[in-house]
């Protein structure tokens, strides 16, 4: 038995709550196209994103550690894999549509470039006279513009609600520009969801990895409410926090976290009598958001992750090296452009000097953006 994609779109009208973004009601893609037979309009989304070279590329991009620190820890990769993972739960138990929230997810950091934060700061100070970066507009620029996979098109020609999930991407460390996609609407609940998702996963992810290596100790930590929490619920005690437990931990601390944001939303939703999906977005405030108390919590946990972890001197040494790597590459090219690969010396004219040199950086992930430094400015490395 086979199910067309009328047939899923008519499954989605039984599952989808009122306020769910349907897939038969897209606002379309920018290029006509005929959909497929057997998957919906965010499923195919959803693919062509799996598909891209800057997909495969996170799987070399640091989300906190550099990608030869360890084979244990996250990259953009797999966080970006665990973000969409957290977010297709969020969205079952909700009502939306797991396939819109799952495309947001897998492309939300698409566009961000190697060494992580440090190499999105360097690009922006490097950027600032020619535009600028943010890795939001970059994400936007590659699914739009810079992979090329159809002959018909620039760009992957995908969804409105996919795209402007995309640019409505917002965390504490996310900023947006929405202009051209309803700037005075809220995003609507699959792109809400996707935001809290990636929240989550960070906050959660960074602090298990910060145990890992080594940086944080379950001493340091004690004091923090979420951690005590934690501590209490599983009954450990002890200087010495072993994997097991550390995971148990972890998962404990997703579930309180997920568990807290749905029954927060949902009560957001039906105190405002939510019923339809514009409503969603033309609400003043998110409606995708914990309690009260969650939020205090996260916010005491954040605030000791950034002085703990994303300050160690570990971390800021591997900025300091990422700052100059990029600004460095960065330097070279645009002094003398003939040492760009012929292929990406072709779009100056169309894109600008700066510019090209800006999306050839950000693609490049943490290896081969220190290969290409070595291979510019060390004698002994032959090119």
């Amino acid at each position: 038995m086979t199910y067309s994609r009328s047939e899923l779109e008519a499954h989605e009208n039984q599952i989808l709550a009122p306020y769910g973004y349907h897939s038969r009601d897209t606002k379309g893609r920018v290029y006509p196209e005929n959909e497929p037979q057997y998957r919906t309009a965010f499923q195919r989304d959803r693919d062509r994103i799996l598909h891209t070279t800057a997909f495969r590329r996170l799987e070399y991009k640091t989300q906190v550690f550099i990608n030869y620190e360890g084979d244990y820890y996250r990259t953009r990769l797999t966080h970006t894999l665990e973000v969409a993972q957290i977010g297709r739960a969020i969205a079952r138990a909700l009502g939306a549509n797991e396939d819109l929230v799952e495309a947001i997810c897998l492309g939300h950091d698409l566009g961000h470039p190697a060494f992580g934060h440090s190499g999105e700061a360097a690009l922006a100070r490097l950027m600032k006279d020619y535009g600028g970066f943010e890795h939001n507009k970059q994400t936007l620029r590659i699914v739009t513009l810079l992979e090329r996979r159809y002959a018909e098109f620039a760009g992957l020609n995908l969804t409105w609600e996919v795209r402007e999930g995309i640019v409505k991407h917002e965390t504490e460390y996310d900023i947006t520009d929405k202009n051209e996609y309803n700037p005075e609407l809220r995003g609507h609940l699959e792109a809400q969801i996707a935001n809290a998702a990636d929240e989550l996963a960070y906050t959660t992810h960074d602090l298990d990895d910060g145990l890992r290596s080594g940086m944080i100790s379950p001493k340091m930590l004690a004091g923090i409410t979420l951690w005590e929490i934690l501590v209490e619920s599983v009954g450990w005690r002890g200087d010495e926090l072993d994997e097991l437990t550390r995971h148990r931990m972890i998962r404990r601390l997703i579930g309180l976290e997920v568990s807290d944001l749905l029954e927060s939303t949902n009560h957001t939703i039906l105190e405002n009598k939510i019923k339809t999906t514009s409503e969603i977005q033309g609400l003043s405030h998110n409606v995708v958001q914990f309690s009260d108390d969650m939020y205090r919590r996260n916010r005491q946990l954040k605030d000791f992750l950034y002085t703990k972890l994303y300050r160690h001197y570990r971390v800021v040494r591997m900025a300091s090296k990422a700052e100059v790597t990029i600004s460095d590459l960065f330097k070279a090219y645009q002094t003398d452009p003939e040492m760009l690969p012929l292929h990406i010396q072709e779009m100056v004219n169309k894109h600008g000097l700066e510019r090209t040199v800006c999306d050839y950086l950000a693609g490049m992930t943490d290896r081969f953006a220190i290969e290409e430094h070595k291979k510019l400015f060390d004698p002994s490395v032959i090119t």
